[in-house]
C-alpha cells in the first residue's frame, strides 16, 4: 500500500437506528472514561460500560513514538571526494527534530486540529461531546470530526506505518484496514495508546511525531518532505499560507494535496478555516491573516517532483550500479543480525551509505560502452558492459552498460521479446551481476574460462613450454573428482579457426586460445580441480542450478553455483556474470590474492554513527609464482595473440584473455594491470546472432573488443596507473616437464630404455622410409629436445633404410663423385648434357647435383651430376 487514506466526511439521512447507535457508542466512550477516572465527568446516562471497559484493559498501555522511515542517501566518489548520487527511501521522508519546524506549522497543527493539546491528557473531553452530539444528529461515528486529538491521530498514524511494514502486502493490507477502520474498538484503542504517549512522552515529542509521521499526499511523509515537494523550500521556512495549506491536507490527502491545480479548492477551503483559527489563536496577526487568505496556492506552490530512487541516480549510466549496491548494503550485519531486522532498518532509514563507485571512470566507460555498443541496434538484442575492480581490494570501480535503467517488470527477460513492455533501448535487468542482485543467469564465457584450466596446470607442477596437441580429434572420457567418467557421444572440440591443430607449447596454445590443445591439458587434470581453482578466485554461476551426482556437487543441497562439470567446460560452456569474471582476474593480477566484490565503503547511520562497509575479504587463492607464469603467458595474448594490439599506451604492464562463445553470440576480453582488472562484453541478450558477422559503429562487433577494452583501461589508468608483474622463475615455467631424450639411430631396446628414463613413455610407431641402418630409431614425435609431461607417449618411428641422404660431392672430379654416390647406395648416376662455365681450371669437376646434396631421397633415386666446361660453357675433351 502505497498511500495513507482517509474517509470522506459523509453526508446521509438521520436515522432512528443509527442516532441510538451512534449515542450509544458515544455513551460507551464517554462512560469508559468517567469510569476510569481520566478526565472530568460528565454525566451521559443510558448505557453501561462493563463490556467496553474489557475491551480498553486488553489493550497494551502505550505505543512507541520508535524510528519513522526517512531516506536512505547513497554516495559516490567524484575527483575523490563524496558525492551525491542517489536518495532511496520506502517513503519521502526526512525526520526533523521540534527545533528545526516553524511556528507556523506547529501553530497551524494545534489550532487546525487539536486546540487544547497543551492541556489535556491525550483525550480531549470536550471534543468527544461535540463528537458525540454530531454523531447522534448524523447517525455515524466520527462523523461530525473533532473528536480526534493530534495524539490520538498520532497513535492512528504509527499504526498505520506498523502495518505498511509488515512483510506480505496480504499483511499490510490487512492491519491498514484495521488501522483506519472507523469503529467503537478502534476509536477505544487510540483513547487508551494516546493516554500512554501522554503520559510516557513530552507534548513536544508528541506533536513532532506527528508532523514527521502524517502523511501529506503524492508519496510524501512528514512536514519537511511535504515543505520540499509542494513548496521547494524547507519546513523552517514557511508563511502562514503555506503552512496552513500543508496542514489542510492531513484529512484527506488524497483530494487536498497540492500536486495538481484539480485540488486547490478542496486545500483552500480547509486552509483558510486553519486560517482563521491560528488568527484567533493569536498566532498570527491582522495583516498576516488578510495576506494569507487572499493568496491563492498557485502563487506559492512550487512543485518539485520526488527524485527518489536509483532511476534517478545522478551521474551518466550509475543506475544499475546504484540498485546493485542498495541491494548489497540490505544484506550487510550493520543494519541488523536477522534480514528481517535488516529490512526493517532500511525502511526506517536515515543512513548514508558511501559506494566504491567512481563517477568520473564509471561516466567515460559508460561513453565507451554506448558507442562500441549502442542500444539502438535494431539488428539484434545487444547487450554490453564494462566493468572494473580494484585487484587488491575487491572495490568496484566501475559498472557501465549499455542500456537504459528500466525496472518495468519482465522487461529484458532472458528469452523475453526485449520490447514486449519496455522500448528495446531499456531494461530492468543488470547484465553484469547475479540474478539475485537483479541481473540474468549470466553469459557463457567462452576461453575467457582458460586461465583456470591454465592455473590448475601450473599448480600441479605443469609447465608453459610442455606440448601439447591440438589437433582435432574425438575423446571419450574425462577424469571427474577423481575418477574417469565416460562420454557419450564422442566429444569432438571444434578449434576457432581452421591450422591451429599440431602439436605446440602450452604457452603458444594460450595465447593462440586452441581449444583442443586446452582439452588436451586437461585430461592430464582433474575437472573438480580445475573448478576448485576457479571457486578459489570467486567465481560462481550467475543462477543456481541443481547439483549432480557424481560431479563434486554438494546433493544434500537443492540448489548450487557451482560451475557444472561436463567436458566444454573447460571452454566456458558455464553462464558467469562479468563482474564475477573481472573480480577473478583481480585475484590473478593481485599476486593470486583474490578479494570478493566490495561496493559499500562505509555506512552511517541516522545519529550520524560510522557502521563500516563491506570488510575486505581476501584470501591468497592461488600460489603466487603460479599466477605470476600464467601472467607471463596471458601477456602474450595482447602482443602476438588473439588480441594484438590491447595493451594501453601508457606502456603500464597487462594481460588478457578473449572469449568468444561457438556461435559468437558472446565476446569477451577480460584483463588486468597490477592494479586494476577491466571486463568488456557484448552480446546478444535474446538469440544467438554471430557478432562476427554484424558491424557497429566501430566494425565488425567481435573484432571491435580489443579497441574496447583497451580504451576502457586506459581510463581507469589515468587513476590507477599499474606497475610491473613479476618476472616466475624460470623452474615456474619449465615446471616439472621432461625433454624428450634424442634417440635417433639407436636401437629400439636403447630408444626404449633411454624414453622410460626420461619419465615418457614409449610407443611403437612402426617402420619408415629413411635412411640408416634398417631397424634404428628414424625420428620421434614430439621431437627430439621438447618439453612433455611425465608419463606422456612418445612415439618412436624405425628406418627401412630405403632412403639416404644424397652425399655432398660438388668440386670432385667425375669418377670420385660416382663413387661417393654409389657408397652411399645411389647405384643410378647420369650426368647432364649441360655444362656450366668454367674458369679453366675446374673443368670436369662437379658444378651440381639433382637432388640436392643432404636430400633424403630412396636409394633406387636417379641421381644427376652437372659438370663443369671450357669457359664458354662448352663440354671439354675427354670430361666423361
Amino acid at each position: 500500500m502505497s498511500a495513507q487514506k482517509t474517509s470522506a466526511r459523509r453526508t446521509k439521512p438521520v436515522s432512528a437506528v443509527g442516532a441510538f447507535v451512534g449515542f450509544v457508542g458515544f455513551s460507551a466512550l464517554a462512560g469508559l472514561l468517567v469510569t476510569i477516572g481520566v478526565t472530568p465527568a460528565i454525566a451521559v446516562a443510558g448505557v453501561t460500560t462493563t463490556s467496553t471497559i474489557g475491551v480498553f484493559e486488553s489493550l497494551p498501555e502505550y505505543i512507541e513514538l520508535g524510528d519513522l522511515p526517512q531516506r536512505n542517501e547513497v554516495l559516490a566518489y567524484q575527483g575523490g571526494k563524496p558525492v551525491h548520487l542517489a536518495t532511496v527511501y520506502d517513503q519521502n521522508r526526512q525526520e526533523l527534530k521540534y527545533d528545526q519546524i516553524s511556528d507556523n506549522l506547529k501553530n497551524a497543527a494545534i489550532d487546525g486540529e487539536d486546540k487544547r493539546f497543551w492541556d489535556h491528557g491525550g483525550v480531549d473531553m470536550t471534543s468527544l461531546v461535540r463528537a458525540g452530539v454530531g454523531t447522534v444528529a448524523g447517525g455515524g461515528l466520527g462523523d461530525s470530526g473533532g473528536g480526534s486529538t493530534l495524539t490520538m491521530q498520532l497513535v492512528r498514524n504509527i499504526k498505520m506505518q506498523q502495518a505498511l511494514e509488515l512483510p506480505t502486502q496480504e499483511e499490510r493490507v490487512k492491519a491498514y484496514n484495521e488501522a483506519t477502520k472507523v469503529s467503537v474498538s478502534r476509536k477505544l484503542e487510540e483513547m487508551k495508546l494516546a493516554i500512554g504517549l501522554a503520559k510516557k512522552y513530552p507534548k513536544k515529542d508528541i506533536l513532532t511525531g506527528y508532523l514527521n509521521i502524517a502523511y501529506f499526499g503524492d508519496q510524501t511523509y512528514g512536514v519537511q518532505a511535504a515543505a520540499q515537494h509542494y513548496f521547494g523550500k524547507n519546513a523552517t521556512d514557511l508563511s502562514p499560507a503555506e503552512a496552513a495549506s500543508i496542514l489542510a491536507i492531513v484529512q484527506s490527502p488524497n483530494t487536498r494535496n497540492l500536486s495538481d491545480p484539480k485540488y486547490y479548492e478542496a486545500n483552500v477551503a480547509r486552509r483558510d478555516v486553519i486560517l482563521k483559527s491560528m488568527y484567533a489563536q493569536e498566532h498570527i496577526d491582522k495583516k498576516q491573516f488578510d495576506e494569507a487568505i487572499a493568496s491563492k496556492p498557485a502563487d506559492y506552490v512550487k512543485l518539485t517532483d520526488p527524485t527518489q530512487g536509483c532511476k534517478a541516480a545522478a551521474g551518466n549510466g550509475t543506475q544499475f550500479f546504484c540498485d546493485y549496491a542498495v541491494q548489497v548494503v540490505k544484506e550487510m550485519s550493520q543494519l541488523g543480525s536477522t534480514q528481517k531486522q535488516r529490512d526493517a532498518a532500511w525502511r526506517n532509514g536515515g543512513y548514508t551509505i558511501q559506494t566504491t563507485l567512481n563517477l568520473d571512470l564509471s561516466g567515460a566507460q559508460k561513453v565507451l560502452i554506448d558507442t562500441y555498443a549502442p542500444n539502438t541496434e535494431s539488428r539484434l538484442a545487444l547487450g554490453g558492459v564494462l566493468n572494473s575492480v580494484e585487484a587488491d581490494t575487491g572495490r568496484i570501480l566501475t559498472m557501465a552498460q549499455n542500456k537504459n535503467y528500466n525496472q518495468l517488470a519482465g522487461c529484458g527477460t532472458e528469452g523475453a521479446d526485449p520490447n514486449a513492455c519496455a522500448p528495446a533501448t531499456d531494461t530492468g535487468i543488470n547484465y553484469s551481476v547475479d540474478r539475485q542482485y537483479g541481473g540474468g543467469i549470466g553469459f557463457q564465457t567462452g576461453s575467457t574460462f582458460k586461465p583456470f584450466t591454465l592455473l590448475n596446470w601450473l599448480q600441479n607442477g605443469h609447465g608453459l613450454g610442455e606440448i601439447v596437441n591440438g589437433t582435432q580429434r574425438g575423446f571419450t572420457s574425462y577424469n571427474v573428482c577423481g575418477s574417469p567418467s565416460g562420454i557419450s557421444p564422442v566429444y569432438v572440440p571444434k578449434n576457432d579457426a581452421p591450422g591451429e591443430g599440431g602439436n605446440m607449447t602450452v604457452e603458444n596454445a594460450t595465447y593462440r586460445s586452441v581449444n583442443v590443445s586446452y582439452v588436451n591439458m586437461a585430461q592430464k587434470l582433474d575437472y573438480c580441480d580445475i573448478r576448485k581453482t576457479a571457486e578459489s578466485l570467486g567465481v560462481h554461476l550467475g543462477q543456481p542450478r541443481k547439483p549432480i551426482a557424481g560431479y563434486g556437487d554438494d546433493t544434500s543441497k537443492k540448489t548450487t553455483t557451482s560451475i557444472e562439470l561436463n567436458p566444454s567446460a573447460v571452454l566456458g560452456t558455464n553462464y558467469i556474470a562479468p563482474l564475477t569474471m573481472a573480480a577473478a582476474y583481480a585475484g590473478i593480477a593481485n599476486n593470486g590474492t583474490f578479494c570478493r566484490p566490495i561496493a559499500i565503503d562505509n555506512v552511517t547511520d541516522a545519529d550520524g554513527k560510522s557502521l563500516g562497509g563491506q570488510p575486505k575479504d581476501c584470501t591468497q587463492a592461488i600460489d603466487p609464482q603460479v599466477a605470476a607464469t600464467a601472467i607471463y603467458a596471458l601477456k602474450k595474448v595482447f602482443t602476438v595473440g588473439t588480441a594484438v594490439g590491447g595493451r594501453t599506451p601508457d606502456g603500464f604492464d597487462e594481460f588478457g584473455k578473449t572469449g568468444t562463445t561457438d556461435a559468437a553470440d558472446q565476446i569477451w576480453l577480460v584483463g588486468a594491470s597490477t592494479k586494476v582488472a577491466t571486463v568488456a562484453w557484448m552480446g546478444n541478450t535474446v538469440g544467438k546472432q554471430s557478432l562476427r558477422y554484424v558491424y557497429g559503429p566501430n566494425g565488425q562487433y567481435a573484432g571491435s573488443r580489443t579497441a574496447l577494452w583497451r580504451q576502457a583501461q586506459s581510463i581507469v589508468n589515468t587513476q590507477y596507473p599499474g606497475g610491473q608483474f613479476a618476472d616466475p622463475s624460470p623452474a615456474a615455467i619449465r615446471g616439472n616437464s621432461v625433454t624428450v631424450p634424442n634417440v635417433q639411430g639407436q636401437t629400439p631396446d636403447a630408444a626404449r630404455a633411454a624414453i622410460a628414463a626420461a619419465g615418457l613413455t614409449y610407443v611403437d610407431g612402426g617402420a619408415q622410409a629413411g635412411g640408416g641402418t634398417p631397424g634404428t630409431v628414424l625420428s620421434t614425435n614430439p621431437a627430439a629436445g621438447l618439453q612433455l609431461s611425465k608419463g606422456s607417449s612418445v612415439t618412436v618411428y624405425t628406418t627401412d633404410g630405403s632412403q639416404a641422404a644424397v652425399p655432398e660431392v660438388g668440386g670432385k672430379e667425375l669418377d670420385d663423385a660416382r663413387s661417393t654416390l654409389n657408397q652411399a647406395g645411389f647405384g643410378n648416376v647420369a650426368v647432364s648434357e649441360e655444362f656450366q662455365k668454367g674458369d679453366g681450371e675446374n673443368e670436369c669437376t662437379v658444378a651440381a647435383v639433382q637432388p640436392g646434396a643432404g636430400t633424403a631421397v630412396g636409394k633406387d633415386t636417379g641421381v644427376t651430376l652437372q659438370l663443369f666446361g671450357n669457359k664458354n660453357g662448352k663440354a671439354p675433351k675427354d670430361c666423361r
